[in-house]
């Protein structure tokens, strides 16, 4: 299949008119990215956050226009609001002086709303967080072992890459066909090793850099939320990016978070990070399950002798300083690495190794902790008067 190109899309874009200027969507120059990927495409428009919701209809006219081009499987428009809407065409025959736009904010209009109200994920019951507060710690090898585990323990589990500028759930699970999609609109997980998946990496080639400001990056996690026939699962795990940016507050605020698991190594200077996304969690009202300490020692191949090469223990000790649960260590091997870069994760290609097992323990310990949560919220509450 040839792919589409940004000139025809863009031509076609040129067709739709926006009702207040009388200019298309592309002359108004509202168009700020596209990105086409074996049949499926994806653009994003700058508009006036004033007229975010009054938009909407052009935005669904954008996604109907590309929609109907051939060879297009599926297509996506989202709104963002990062600058100054274009200032619309003097009319004939009036003042010529210079207009200036309104300034925006970082807010996204119409379907993603960024102030919005809550996204819904319809038939997922338990939805968790697995994050870090900086990169390198495992956190992704973590989530998908996590994942694994939840689903080798009898749960309908689903795993979400909401890594957006560094997806790695293609090469760790092995996938390399494209989603597709049944109506032009939703999309159908990528099923591996029984668990219902989607990531930006499975549209966006591996060496594509995705130069996105945060609006936009809010924007795809809404829809591959929103847009994805999730069905029933039990869980749905979402790898988070490092950090706490635009995408980490969009999850945490607007998405019913059952929980969220926190991924650290045991040197003080990841554990000072790793409090920080913590105390993010805490203070959106998200429970933190509890810690989990990656690379807690090395075991050697050969050998079997144990170091302790970042230390050990610290992850322990501050999720006993903070009042949260220790959900297990996770041994820095070379067999969880290999079995990762090959896209064949410990728990399912070694299922009966000490390191699976560490996984699956981990994961029953975050089931126990969520459904502890779930028995809680339906007790009376209680009244305190002072």
């Amino acid at each position: 299949m040839a792919e589409i190109s940004e000139t025809a899309i863009r031509k076609v874009l040129d067709t739709i008119i926006d009702p207040v200027t009388g200019r298309s969507v592309a002359a108004l120059g509202m168009v700020s990215g596209i990105a086409t990927r074996a049949g499926h495409v994806a653009i994003t428009l700058d508009v006036d956050p004033a007229r975010g919701t009054a938009l909407e209809p052009l935005r669904q006219a954008c996604e109907q226009a590309i929609r109907a081009m051939p060879g297009v499987l599926s297509a996506t428009a989202v709104m963002t609001a990062e600058r100054a809407a274009p200032a619309p065409p003097p009319a004939p025959g009036g003042h010529h002086g210079h207009s200036h736009g309104t300034p925006a904010g970082n807010t996204t209009a119409g379907k993603t709303t960024g102030g919005g109200g809550r996204i819904d994920v319809p038939g997922v019951k338990h939805i968790i967080a697995v994050a870090s507060g900086k990169g390198g710690v495992g956190k992704s090898t973590t989530a998908v072992n996590l994942a694994l585990g939840l689903a080798a323990n009898g749960l309908a589990t689903g795993l979400l890459d909401a890594d957006i500028y560094g997806p790695s759930m293609p090469r760790m699970l092995g996938v390399t066909e494209k989603p597709e999609s049944v109506d032009g609109k939703m999309l159908k997980p990528i099923e591996k090793y029984g668990l219902k998946t989607m990531s930006i990496g499975y549209i966006v080639a591996e060496d594509t850099p995705m130069i996105w400001r945060g609006p936009m990056v809010s924007s795809a996690l809404e829809q591959m939320l929103r847009d994805v026939q999730w069905g029933e699962l039990d869980v749905l795990v979402v790898d988070m990016p490092p950090g706490t940016g635009d995408a980490q507050l969009t999850l945490a605020q607007r998405v019913a978070l059952a929980g969220a698991v926190i991924v650290s190594t045991p040197q003080d200077i990841a554990l000072v990070d790793a409090r920080k996304g913590l105390n993010m969690f805490r203070k959106v009202a998200v429970p933190v399950l509890g810690i989990v300490e990656n690379m807690s020692y090395f075991l050697c191949p050969k050998c079997g002798e144990r170091s302790e090469i970042f230390g050990h223990g610290g992850a322990h000790e501050e999720a006993d300083k903070l009042g949260v649960p220790f959900l297990g260590e996770v041994p820095l091997h070379l067999d969880i690495r290999t079995t990762s870069d090959s896209g064949h994760p410990i728990v399912v290609s070694k299922p009966d190794s000490a390191h699976a097992q560490v996984y699956k323990n981990v994961a029953g310990r975050v089931w126990k902790q969520l459904s502890a949560n779930q028995r809680g919220a339906r007790k009376a509450p209680n009244i305190v008067v002072q």
